[in-house]
């Protein structure tokens, strides 16, 4: 079994979730949430709490991987940068454990969990929720944290099945 942390970078909001991958590729929810980043102080207390949120959780639910969502550059520059700082924060509160850390493009995310890349939050919501015989709406950003892991889960399937590493079966080099 391995565990499986999907993290879903965000300035005001990280969602995370985390899944169990049997040898067969099938999944099991195990966790999901928002870290709510908002609060006392600027930008640099929130990217702490990132820290220090992110660093209880992986100790409380001890991955053994860890999916990232890559930045989406849709909005202002001055988001692009707070948000490309957050997913920094979350990359360190990893590395800093010695795990491995794999990312992914928003549009692969949503074709490996919904099966299209233009597929909309709540479709996300809905196809996560059903992959894991969850009841009830999801948060967003909890669902897309979700959709990483699992997007995860089924690179980690197919590189097993092809005999190569996770990270050459979805590489485009």
């Amino acid at each position: 079994m391995t565990r499986i942390l999907g993290i879903d970078p965000g300035s005001q909001r990280t969602g995370v979730g985390i899944i169990d991958v049997d040898a067969g590729g099938r999944t099991k929810h195990v966790y999901n949430g928002p870290l709510v980043l908002l609060g006392e102080g600027g930008f640099p207390q929130r990217l702490k709490r990132l820290l220090v949120g992110l660093g209880e959780l992986l100790e409380q639910w001890q991955p053994d991987e860890v999916a990232i969502e890559q930045v989406f550059v849709g909005k202002s520059a001055d988001s692009a940068l707070k948000l490309g700082q957050a997913r920094g924060a979350a990359i360190s509160a990893v590395v800093l454990r010695d795990l491995p850390v794999h990312e992914y493009a928003p549009k692969e995310v949503k074709l490996a969990v919904v099966g299209r890349g233009g597929a909309d939050k709540e479709q996300i919501q809905h196809m996560v929720a059903l992959m894991l015989n969850l009841k009830g709406k999801l948060q967003a950003d909890a669902a897309d944290a979700l959709a990483v892991a699992i997007t995860h889960a089924h690179v980690r399937a197919t590189a097993a099945r092809m005999g190569v590493d996770a990270r050459l079966a979805w590489s485009r080099k």
